[in-house]
């Protein structure tokens, strides 16, 4: 059986390789575990001096995390809380992203094609995040019951203006110039020159400012970019997503009728009411936080109870198991979704907090 995920050293460059392109490179409790294990070793080698994170194949860098798997062990744990997959997947995954997010050393993400989900989460956060012309970047998880997690409280609510509170409701999927116009990706380059990147990664002086080689070595194959897409809404998305609640904002994009607001309200419409609503909760908790690390423990939380719900199962099961496009929320609509139900999912769960080394 082929690895889940490669590590290799060369140089003092340790390279991780996603190895699973036949699922788009999804990720995997074993695949998480692997790489935190890794990550911990080479943050504490000085002879490894960059790490670079990559995707095998030429479909994805990292379509998420494997959240069928997840779903399952809660079918099979049904009556009996939630599974231990559902409690150490999220944990393990948040520990690597608050990891990344801290680390010291040049951390370098390849995001070539689609980045989803825990892809984000394994990319967003790093020193370096090098999209390509054919990356496709986004947080669907309102559509599986689910919230953009990973982190997403974090960058989220720091892009500008109300973009990130659009991303996460819409889980809208951005390209290229869209992540550099908007700071999420720090470099484009073109797809063919990766493998010249990391060759010349390999060569790159240690001493003195690494970061600032790194730096200077990616400007150097930087490609101009197209017209940002998102841009050209963004007066739009400060006007209509900028409202203190989820149900105002479907409002206004009913009253506007513009063909931004007609396209936002139809990819509203078949979100979870209630993912909506925890997920606009979130991402205004995520902009008042004081640290990377106060988020992640947010969202282990959240994690947990929408485990416990049924929004994600039977998103997961619409959207990637029966694939019928049909699920049936509950509550079926934003009005049943109570102040005191999203409240609960920020609540503390009783087996424990996530607890940052």
């Amino acid at each position: 059986m082929e690895e889940e995920v490669l590590f290799d050293v060369k140089s003092g460059v340790g390279t991780i390789t996603l190895n699973r392109p036949s699922t788009l490179n999804a990720l995997t409790m074993r695949m998480i575990n692997q790489m935190r294990l890794r990550f911990t070793e080479w943050l504490k080698d000085n002879t490894i001096k960059t790490i670079v994170i990559k995707g095998a194949g030429e479909r994805a860098f990292c379509a998420g995390g494997d959240v069928r798997a997840v779903r399952q062990s809660l079918i099979e744990h049904e009556g009996a809380g939630v599974s231990d997959l559902a409690k150490n997947f999220f944990y393990e995954e948040y520990i690597l992203n608050h990891q990344i997010h801290n680390c010291s050393k040049p951390y370098i993400a390849l995001i070539d094609r689609v980045c989803m989900g825990g892809g984000v989460g394994l990319s967003v956060h790093g020193s370096f995040r090098v999209a390509t012309e054919r990356t496709l970047l986004g947080m669907p998880e309102t559509t599986i019951g689910l919230f953009p997690d990973v982190g997403g409280a974090w960058f989220l609510s720091r892009l500008p203006g109300a973009m990130g509170i659009y991303l996460a409701l819409t889980g809208n999927p951005i390209g290229a110039a869209d992540c550099l116009a908007l700071g999420i990706a720090t470099h484009l380059v073109n797809s063919s020159d990766l493998s010249k990147i990391e060759l010349e990664l390999q060569g790159a002086n240690p001493d003195g400012d690494l970061h600032k080689t790194i730096d200077d070595l990616l400007k150097s194959y930087s490609i101009i970019p197209d017209k940002s897409i998102i841009s050209d809404y963004k007066s739009e998305i400060d006007k209509y997503f900028s409202e203190k609640s989820v149900e105002d904002i479907v409002e206004n994009l009913k009253i506007a009728d513009t063909t931004f607001a007609r396209e936002s309200l139809k990819m509203l419409s078949d979100k979870s009411p209630t993912s909506l609503k925890v997920t606009l909760e979130q991402i205004k908790r995520g902009g008042e936080a004081k640290d990377f690390g106060e988020t992640m423990i947010m969202e282990y939380r959240m994690s947990q109870h929408f485990a416990m719900g049924h929004d994600f199962q039977e998103g997961v099961r619409a959207l990637l198991v029966d694939k019928d496009h049909k699920p049936a929320w509950k509550p079926g609509s934003l009005e049943e979704v109570s102040s005191a139900l999203v409240e609960s999912y920020f609540e503390p769960i009783e087996w424990g907090e996530l607890n940052i080394p």
